[in-house]
C-alpha cells in the first residue's frame, strides 16, 4: 500500500485533513505531521478530539517564531521524517508556513507534492500567505483547486506549461467537512446571545499595527451597542490587546473547538473576520460576511454579494456591517462543489503515477 505523508499546523488544515484523511485511508497508508504552528490546545488538540480523527504520528512543536525561523525549522524537521519514512507522496493544505515548509522539504527530496486548495490568489504580496501559496503551487506535482478561478490563476502564471503537472478542479474540502459535522454542532460552555455578530481577527496586517487594531476594536465596541458582538479570540490578538491596554466592551471568549464554531455559525446574524476559512464557512451556513481586508482569495464570495471587504477604518467597518445586515442575500449559487471533494481527491491520487 502506498504511503501518504500529510502536513498540518493550523485550524483550517485540521478541518480539511479530517475529511481528506478519511477518504485517503481507504487506499493509502496515511501518516500526519503536526508542525505545531497552532500550539494552543483550544486551536489544535481539541480539533482532533472533536472530529474523531487519529492524532498526528509526528508533532514538531515549532510555533511562535518569526516567519523565516519557523519555516526553516519546520523544513529541517519534515525533511528528517521524509528521509526516514520514504512516503510515495506528500500532501499539504492551504497557505501557511507549514504548507510551504512541507512542499520545500518534499520537492528537494523528489517526493511528489500534492497541494490541496491550490491556485488561490489575493494578489497582495504583502501577505505572507500569498507568498506561501505561490511558491507551493510552483513546486507541486498535483494541484487540487477548489474553484474555477483558482484554475484560471494557475493558467495565467504559466503553471500549465510545466511538464507533468496536473491541475484539477475538485470543489472545496471545507464544504465536505461542514456538511459532515454540521449535525454534531454543540453549544459552547459560555452564554450565547439570541442574536449576535460573530467576530474573529488574527492576521498580522490587522493586529500588528496598533492604530489599525484600535480602529477595529472601536468599531466592534460601537457595534456592540446595537447588537451583541461575540469574539472567540486568537491568542496573539489577546496578547496585543492586553499589551496595548485597548478597552473592549463586547464579549470575548477563549478560542472554541470546531463543533462550537459550527454552532456559532448556525446561530449568528453576521460574521466579521479576516480569516480565509471563516469567509467560506459563513457562506456554507448562509450568513453574510464582512471581511476586514483589502483583498480576498475568495473573490467569488464578493462577486456574488454575500461577502464585502472593509478596511480597518471604524466608519468603513460600521457602514459595511450595516449594509450586509440590511441586504437580502442570495446563497443559491453553488460556488464550491457538491461536498464530495475529498473522495474525488483520494480517487485521483489512487490512480496517480508520476511520469
Amino acid at each position: 500500500m502506498k504511503k501518504v505523508l500529510a502536513i498540518v499546523g493550523a485550524r483550517p488544515q485540521f478541518i480539511k485533513h479530517s475529511v481528506v484523511e478519511l477518504a485517503l485511508q481507504k487506499c493509502f497508508d496515511v501518516a500526519t505531521i503536526h508542525t505545531g504552528q497552532h500550539y494552543d490546545d483550544n486551536m489544535s488538540a481539541v480539533f482532533f478530539q472533536q472530529m474523531n480523527i487519529p492524532k498526528p504520528q509526528y508533532h514538531l512543536s515549532v510555533g511562535n517564531l518569526n516567519h523565516g525561523a519557523m519555516t526553516g525549522r519546520m523544513t529541517e524537521e519534515i525533511e528528517k521524517i521524509i528521509i526516514a519514512d520514504r512516503p510515495d507522496m506528500l500532501v499539504v493544505y492551504g497557505d501557511t508556513n507549514s504548507t510551504l515548509a512541507g512542499a520545500l522539504a518534499a520537492v528537494k527530496l523528489h517526493v511528489p507534492v500534492i497541494h490541496i486548495e491550490a491556485g488561490l490568489r489575493s494578489f497582495n504580496r504583502q501577505m505572507p500567505e500569498e507568498i506561501n501559496r505561490v511558491l507551493t503551487d510552483h513546486v507541486s506535482d498535483i494541484l487540487f483547486c477548489p474553484t474555477a478561478q483558482a484554475i484560471e490563476n494557475l493558467k495565467n502564471e504559466g503553471v500549465f506549461s510545466r511538464k507533468g503537472v496536473k491541475t484539477i478542479l475538485t470543489g472545496d474540502v471545507m464544504l465536505d467537512s461542514s456538511l459532515l459535522f454540521a449535525g454534531y454542532a454543540k453549544a459552547p460552555a459560555f452564554s450565547v446571545p439570541p442574536e449576535f455578530i460573530l467576530v474573529t481577527m488574527h492576521r498580522a496586517e490587522n493586529t500588528d499595527d496598533v492604530s489599525k487594531l484600535k480602529e477595529i476594536i472601536a468599531a466592534l465596541n460601537q457595534l456592540n451597542k446595537e447588537i451583541p458582538v461575540l469574539m472567540p479570540i486568537h491568542p496573539r490578538t489577546a496578547k496585543l490587546i492586553e499589551k496595548e491596554r485597548i478597552e473592549t466592551t463586547f464579549q470575548i471568549v477563549e478560542p472554541v473547538g470546531y463543533m462550537e464554531m459550527l454552532y456559532l455559525l448556525q446561530c449568528t446574524s453576521l460574521v466579521v473576520t479576516d480569516s480565509g476559512g471563516l469567509q467560506k464557512e459563513a457562506y456554507f451556513f448562509r450568513k453574510p460576511c464582512v471581511t476586514v481586508r483589502d483583498q480576498t482569495e475568495w473573490i467569488e464570495l464578493v462577486n456574488t454579494g454575500v461577502n464585502i471587504l472593509a478596511n480597518t477604518d471604524k466608519a468603513d467597518i460600521l457602514t459595511k456591517v450595516d449594509k450586509m445586515l440590511n441586504t437580502k442575500m442570495d446563497f443559491a449559487t453553488q460556488l464550491y462543489g457538491d461536498g464530495k471533494a475529498a473522495e474525488f481527491i483520494a480517487e485521483t491520487l489512487h490512480g496517480f503515477n508520476r511520469s
